[in-house]
């Protein structure tokens, strides 16, 4: 399974890229790669929180909500940026990338008012 995302706004560090592919990455539960779809070298690791951090539940703002036309929580599909060093691997949890599962519209967000760190090891 491969998705076409398209971001409203490049992702921080992207611009000018808005169109990305998403697929998952074999034997890895969890993990996606994220490649730009004009520049395939241009790639990010994403990781679905829930296989991780079961804790992990962002709010978006209505105005998140509204730009990604997420009607309810099923709509969205939250990810978190990953960050291999040679510490470990962390993940961005102050900066989800929410996609709506049905448009393939993506945004990456920052949490308002939510305690998350920015770099959050992973086990």
């Amino acid at each position: 399974m491969t998705a076409a995302l398209t971001f409203l706004a490049p992702p921080p560090g992207l611009a000018p890229h808005v169109d990305f592919a998403l697929a998952p990455v074999d034997g890895a539960d969890g993990l996606f790669a994220m490649r730009a779809v004009q520049d395939a070298e241009l790639r990010l690791y994403l990781v679905d929180p829930r296989t991780v951090l079961s804790e992990y539940a962002p709010i978006l703002t209505d105005e998140q909500a509204d730009a990604l036309a997420l009607r309810d929580a099923e709509d969205a599909l939250i990810l978190v940026v990953a960050h291999p060093s040679a510490e470990g691997v962390s993940v961005n949890l102050l900066a989800p990338v929410i996609v709506n599962r049905t448009t393939g519209a993506a945004s990456q967000v920052i949490l308002e008012d939510q305690d998350y760190p920015l770099r959050a090891p992973l086990g």
